[in-house]
């Protein structure tokens, strides 16, 4: 019989057992998506006459969201409250569900605070943001000589 000496921690066998048990637990998706905070997706494009930011929020409505310009921030948040009660029989069940989130976004100076608009139509937030006349990039051709 042949004894192997082996380094390092004693317990190194039972460390080995509590990650093979643990670490699925709390490295699977669907669990850690759990622990995610959601916060939806934003694409932010930029044309001659305005700054456009579409954010994807499905499943909400346009009273869900407030829009609020605080100097140069812009800060986009929802939220959604909802309550379920079920007393057709001789239990009273009741469940409620909340979701928020806030999305702020730096702005330039060349943006104009008047002309802010917002939008809502089938799950997406569309917000423009005009920019003011002497910001607008003016195109014209050059002639070559």
């Amino acid at each position: 019989m042949t004894l192997v000496k082996f380094s390092g921690n004693k317990n190194r066998g039972v460390d080995n057992w509590v990650n093979d048990l643990f670490n699925p637990i709390f490295n699977d998706s669907f669990l850690a998506d759990r622990f995610i905070s959601r916060v939806p997706a934003v694409n932010v494009a930029e044309t001659n006459e305005a700054y456009h930011i579409e954010l994807a929020a499905p499943g909400l409505e346009k009273g869900d969201f407030k829009i609020n310009v605080d100097g140069d921030v812009l800060t986009i948040s929802a939220e959604r409250k909802s309550e379920t009660k079920d007393e057709s029989k001789k239990y009273s069940k009741r469940e409620y569900s909340y979701a928020s989130f806030t999305r702020s976004f730096t702005l330039p100076e060349s943006i104009d605070h008047n002309k802010i608009n917002a939008q809502y139509h089938e799950g997406i937030l569309k917000v423009e943001i005009g920019k003011k006349e002497e910001a607008k990039v003016a195109s014209r051709l050059v002639e070559v000589k």
